[in-house]
């Protein structure tokens, strides 16, 4: 089972559902780094189910340091933090371990670790194992933004095709996102996204969206042109998150319909500095950052965990079956899913930064130019 992150800059994620904890390791990090509690709670918040449109297991999620932290600063030793499980109903999931949800984990956890897994709310496989990740996030992110002044954000751009207006990548934007547990740029966009959800909660289904994320103010030069691309690492973070089926780059897909020259970004100088007039690339060419925001967008397909009747199998007699769940479960994960993408992002660009510049980066900073 691998769950190890990083070149220069390793995370690495433990824990299941239902378990004692879950935690996570960062190793890398260099010493006298602070580690803002607040940065932590607000993401945590972010990520934390809220009223209707969310599961009932709410949890308090405290924090606890084992190691790499002195007077509250890293210490360059690796950094563990745990976080425990206070609120579990192990009971819920029993039939789970023969009957698998259908477009869940459970089948291919059990083909794949012979039914010594642990089924309990989906064990290792639960959005539970986001949350130490999240803290991972929040302590790099706060590092990019002290040191480095790069900002990271995240808004809904759709829920079951009720969109948002599209990002533009400013730090007011992204100021304003970092306060929002249901992270929309308008607010009329979030009443309507909150009805879409709460009327799929009411029929015991679910809805799933579109996350859009933008990156400000990473220099130009960072990232390789084949397998660490800006793109290849942060994409390989952002399916690695539970629900995860799709992530595009600026246009993305929808550069397909253009001309080359209406594709293409231009060239130009402002106040001293050179830029692009349009930002298709998002961020990236060739591989390696230009200046611009890195402009990221990512599917979240609805939870599989519903309430309606559905066809699956007994592993045990080799029969069909059908499948009612009970428990608690999320109508849809998209607004919670914004924290762990932040954090995702955050660990990417972190590691992608101290393989550049080295491991003193995150604490001092960097002289830029565009020699």
């Amino acid at each position: 089972m691998k769950n190890t992150f990083g070149s220069s800059l390793s995370v690495t994620i433990f824990g299941e559902s239902h378990g004692e904890a879950v935690g996570v390791v960062i190793d890398g990090l260099a010493p006298g780094i602070a580690i803002r509690q607040d940065k932590i709670e607000q993401a945590l918040k972010k990520r934390r189910p809220s009223g209707k449109i969310s599961t009932a297991r709410v949890e308090s999620d405290p924090v606890t340091f084992l190691s790499g932290i002195y007077n509250g600063k890293t210490t360059g030793a690796p950094l563990t933090v745990v976080i425990p499980n206070q609120n579990k109903k192990s009971e819920d999931y029993r039939e789970l371990s023969d009957t698998p949800r259908p477009s869940h984990a459970d089948y291919t956890a059990r083909m794949k670790y012979h039914g010594y897994q642990d089924p309990r709310g989906g064990g290792h496989f639960s959005g539970r194992v986001t949350a130490p990740l999240v803290v991972a996030g929040a302590i790099l992110g706060s590092a990019l933004e002290e040191s480095l002044g790069i900002h990271i954000g995240t808004h809904i751009a759709s829920i079951k095709g009720e969109c948002d207006e599209p990002m533009r990548g400013t730090h007011e934007e992204i100021d304003a996102l970092s306060h929002s547990a249901f992270p929309t740029l308008s607010p009329e966009a979030e009443g309507r996204m909150r009805a879409v959800i709460e009327d799929a909660a009411a029929q015991g289904d679910s809805v799933g969206g579109v996350l859009e994320s933008a990156i400000v103010g990473v220099p130009v030069g960072v990232g390789e042109p084949f397998f660490d691309s800006v793109e290849s690492v942060l994409a390989h973070l952002l399916f690695s998150v539970g629900g995860v089926k799709g992530v595009e780059f600026g246009a993305g897909f929808a550069l397909t319909t253009l001309y080359g020259s209406e594709a293409n970004d231009p060239f130009r100088i402002k106040n001293g500095k050179i830029e692009t007039s349009t930002n298709h690339s998002g961020g990236v060419q060739g591989g390696i950052s230009n200046g611009m925001p890195i402009l990221v967008r990512t599917a979240v397909k609805p939870t599989p965990s519903i309430y309606k009747e559905q066809h699956s199998v007994s592993l045990s007699q080799m029969q069909e079956k059908t499948i009612a769940l009970v428990g608690r479960h999320d109508p849809c994960i998209v607004h919670r899913a914004a924290a762990v993408v932040d954090a995702v992002l955050a660990i990417g660009i972190a590691d992608l930064l101290v393989t550049r510049y080295g491991t003193d980066v995150l604490r001092e900073g960097i002289a830029c130019s565009t020699d």
